[in-house]
């Protein structure tokens, strides 16, 4: 079983997205937090197989959440992908540019998101 972390202050969109995906064909196991801080803590104890992030999460915003990542020894090539309700402010070369393998624009396309959750859990 695949094992997700969704780092949403939302958890109206945290529920929407396990909803979506747990009714998808992907078999997954769910982890939920609603800050920065909590992503960092959670690396440290867990292993995920792929992370939603939102970009402007509270107390380490998303790209910070990323360098983290990147930069843990068992997660560094662990797929993440950006959720962000600002995507005017960023292009999709800038979200590569940053290290995210994708990223989805809120308010979020539930066939892209299980289509991208799909894609990278392979």
């Amino acid at each position: 079983m695949k094992k997700i972390l969704i780092a949403e202050d939302s958890s109206v969109i945290q529920n929407l997205i396990k909803k979506v995906l747990g009714q998808s064909k992907t078999v997954v196991e769910f982890k939920s937090v609603k800050n920065g801080e909590l992503l960092v803590e959670a690396i440290k104890n867990e292993s995920f197989d792929l992370f939603l992030i939102d970009i402007n999460i509270p107390k380490v915003d998303g790209i910070e959440c990323l360098k983290t990542i990147r930069n843990h020894a068992s997660l560094s090539t662990k797929p993440v992908i950006a959720i962000t309700g600002n995507a005017n402010n960023y292009t999709p070369e800038q979200f590569k540019d940053f290290g995210f393998d994708d990223f989805l624009i809120k308010p979020l396309n539930f066939d892209s998101l299980v289509q991208k959750v799909q894609s990278l859990l392979v």
